[in-house]
């Protein structure tokens, strides 16, 4: 059997925040050896641990004390390195894997006292991609803010008016800013909240991860989107739509159409064993052959700004961005995983449309946990 070690709090390392649902902002000593999974851990934190999930043996860090290398003057700096190097051997592992992440100067005290550590990113991203029961919950929950943040968004763009320098809400300026309230505030009703969010207009549109600002014009595309996080489980959601105001720009709503086709077709080729790249590839064939670049069409080393440049797809779960991934370079899919699809096409200063679902791998197929409606003439009905 394979020895785990972690090091880390549960905010930041989210390889521990999966084995412990908590949020823990001091760093601890997490290991699987010998059938046991071990935390050793303040005792205070060890208690809540306990209560989440029993099958954690707490060893509380307070046994282990450093009176003798606080009295021998040891530098603070090196201080707890020596102490988890203490932890570790209590434990008798010679051995272990750890997530890419772990502390440096702690993996250097700990080989120079002989354990050999085993960098494998790959084991600990497919442990996060086996979503728990609470886990998927979350993201279910977040899903379900995502859909109330973007019926807040249509509907004020709905509510809007044009009118000298711009579009206006109820007698103010309707920006991005604002439309990013809305938003925010239909998260936290859910125990949701995100602390970046995508309202991107006209030009910004273009640039895929420009946040947005500014005053909406009366004739607009507006980009939206949203990756709230629910609290609670630390679990994200991710969707993306693409709103058209005022009079719309023809060519636009060609991108539009063609682009929820994209989304469709990706949609109809995820099941368990599909491939992320060659579901990308088949993405970038069929805008290819509507005459747009694509990231496999450009040449080798050319900085592409036009077309559909990015990948279609990313696991989602306690990070906005992991594994799986769909694009030049794909997993395999799994029953279980969460992934988004996030097809779009652009110009680079005039604007751009991309759209974007979450959906979780199924035994047949997948189920779509985004609902919101993909078109935007069915739920924006702007005054011109």
């Amino acid at each position: 059997m394979t020895d785990i070690l972690i090091v880390g709090d549960t905010e930041r390392s989210l390889e521990l925040r999966h084995e412990i649902p908590l949020h823990i902002g001091d760093a601890f000593l997490y290991a699987e050896t010998d059938g046991r999974r071990v935390a050793i851990v303040w005792s205070v934190e060890g208690d809540r641990i306990a209560k989440v999930d029993p099958t954690i043996e707490i060893v509380p860090s307070e046994t282990f004390s450093p009176t003798d290398l606080i009295d021998g003057g040891v530098d603070i700096y090196d201080l707890d390195a020596i102490q988890l190097c203490r932890q570790v051997a209590s434990l008798r592992i010679a051995s272990a894997r750890v997530p890419a992440g772990f502390p440096l100067r702690v993996a250097d005290e700990l080989r120079a006292a002989g354990v050999e550590l085993i960098v494998d990113q790959r084991l600990f991203d497919d442990r996060r991609r086996r979503k728990t029961a609470f886990e998927l919950a979350g993201i279910r929950i977040a899903s379900r803010a995502n859909d109330a943040a973007m019926s807040a968004i249509a509907a004020a763009l709905a509510r809007s008016e044009a009118g000298d320098g711009g579009r206006s809400l109820d007698g103010e300026p309707l920006t991005c800013e604002l439309l990013k309230t809305f938003a925010n505030a239909a998260f936290e009703r859910e125990g949701c909240r995100s602390d970046v969010l995508i309202v991107a207009r006209g030009r910004q549109a273009a640039d895929g991860h420009d946040a947005g600002s500014g005053r909406i014009a009366n004739d607009d595309v507006v980009l939206c989107d949203l990756f709230p996080m629910h609290v609670e489980s630390h679990c994200f959601s991710d969707m993306t739509r693409t709103f058209l105001v005022g009079v719309h720009d023809p060519l636009l709503v060609e991108w539009h159409a063609q682009t929820a086709e994209a989304l469709e077709l990706a949609r109809s080729l995820v099941r368990p064993g599909a491939n992320g790249a060659e579901i990308h590839r088949a993405v970038c064939d069929f805008y290819g052959e509507l005459g747009h670049p694509t990231g496999l069409s450009k040449g080798e080393g050319e900085v592409l700004r036009d077309g559909f440049f990015h990948g279609l797809g990313h696991g989602v779960g306690l990070d906005v961005h992991e594994a799986p991934f769909l694009g030049r370079v794909g997993h395999d899919l799994v029953v279980g995983d969460v992934i988004t699809l996030e097809p779009g096409l652009y110009r680079h200063g005039y604007g751009g449309v991309r759209l974007e679902d979450l959906l979780v791998v199924t035994d047949d197929g997948c189920e779509t946990l985004t609902h919101f409606p993909l078109g935007y003439e069915a739920v924006v009905q702007t005054h011109a």
